[in-house]
């Protein structure tokens, strides 16, 4: 069993035929700004049934001839056109394309430049509960309010310098799944620190767990360099940084992006005259990263940066004003799925609308950020 739970927008998932796959989904989405200041967005999100899915992958999997190989793997060979693992049960398997899907901690995918990751941490339980105050037909997506924190300075002042939020998916009045967040930080924010905020929240909110049924502990790397590109090895999900650096969002890209990279797999090794070696370790990387998409990740990751520099009050302002966007910039934003020119035009639109106090915060932290992200652009176009 996949053991963490899995939020996504239903019209993505349904753009990939698995809106069968979710086992719950709300109408709407809200966003706490703060006790005054609440965001409803008309956009329906869903919980991802992790059986239904995994289910469907394997039937999938099975139906298409995959064979398995049961064993963890140990070390990596590469010739001219021709590569080989070896695993830890002595068996040897070679292979014109080695894919690898293992998550963030592979040791396999090599970098040209230091990984200097943001991290998305996170508390969570899924929870069986007296009673909760929120909406059964409304996911809560954000909530940055901290009049929890009240009669705890030390927690009240941790949070307005690295604030964290909650994000609750309530599926009736006395089951529902609770997640304090960290959205990004550098270095990671203590896990127990955000155990503690969580804590508190839930008091104050007078909500009595009964029986936790899940916990789970999210730690997301954010941001930093892209694996080189090409290499011997091709990387999808988690290590291939398809991880959206400004949210943590990789289930659906990472679903979106599989068929890309394996039609220029298959345009390689299924014709006539057999593409090996070098171009097809090309060929698949760019399948996954042509340029303009390195270039919108760039965009994507200087967000990233800002975003560690604002402060509990930063964040609301910049989140006030996010969500009052075009719904088709805000949506594309979360979604990777706006241009450059789009991007573009979701800076200005951002800056026009945002307060005083969020102008001055994007005047006065975004300029480092801002010259690394055109710097690194300069380098990806020459």
């Amino acid at each position: 069993m996949w053991p963490n739970n899995y939020g996504v927008w239903v019209d993505e998932f349904e753009s990939l035929g698995f809106d069968d796959c979710l086992d719950k989904t709300w109408p709407m989405t809200c966003v706490f700004i703060d006790d005054h200041n609440v965001k409803y967005l008309d956009r329906p999100y869903g919980r991802v049934s992790r059986k239904t899915l995994k289910t469907k992958l394997m039937e999938n999997c099975v139906s298409n001839g995959v064979k398995f190989h049961k064993a963890k793997v140990w070390k990596v060979n590469h010739e001219e056109f021709e590569s080989s693992i070896g695993c830890d049960d002595g068996s040897e398997i070679k292979a014109s394309l080695i894919v690898d899907a293992g998550g963030f901690a592979s040791n396999f995918i090599e970098y040209d430049k230091r990984r200097n990751h943001g991290y998305q941490l996170a508390h969570g339980i899924l929870a069986e509960v007296d009673q909760h105050p929120f909406d059964l037909d409304k996911m809560v997506l954000m909530d940055w309010r901290d009049t929890h924190m009240g009669n705890e300075p030390y927690l009240r002042g941790n949070n307005a310098k690295f604030p964290t939020f909650l994000y609750a998916m309530p599926f009736d009045s006395n089951l529902i799944f609770l997640e304090e967040t960290s959205l990004v930080s550098r270095p990671v924010l203590s896990y127990m620190e955000v155990k503690k905020r969580m804590v508190a929240r839930l008091r104050h909110l007078g909500i009595r767990v009964k029986r936790i049924i899940e916990e789970e502990k999210c730690l997301i790397p954010m941001g930093g360099p892209l694996p080189r590109i090409p290499q011997n090895v091709m990387a999808i999900g988690g290590n291939s940084g398809v991880v959206h650096p400004s949210t943590g969002y990789m289930v659906a890209r990472t679903m979106a992006l599989a068929p890309v990279v394996g039609d220029a797999i298959a345009e390689c090794l299924g014709s006539t005259r057999m593409i090996r070696g070098r171009a097809l370790y090309d060929r698949a990387w760019k399948g996954l990263w042509p340029l303009e998409e390195k270039c919108r990740r760039e965009f994507y990751c200087f967000g990233m940066e800002t975003l560690l520099k604002l402060d509990l009050q930063g964040s609301r302002n910049f989140f006030d004003a996010f969500f009052d966007l075009d719904p088709y910039y805000w949506q594309g934003f979360l979604s990777s799925r706006l241009s450059l020119k789009e991007l573009g035009w979701l800076s200005l639109s951002l800056f026009g609308n945002a307060s005083n106090s969020s102008r001055f915060d994007i005047v006065t932290k975004c300029p480092l950020p801002l010259a690394r992200m055109m710097g690194n652009l300069a380098v990806e176009t020459i």
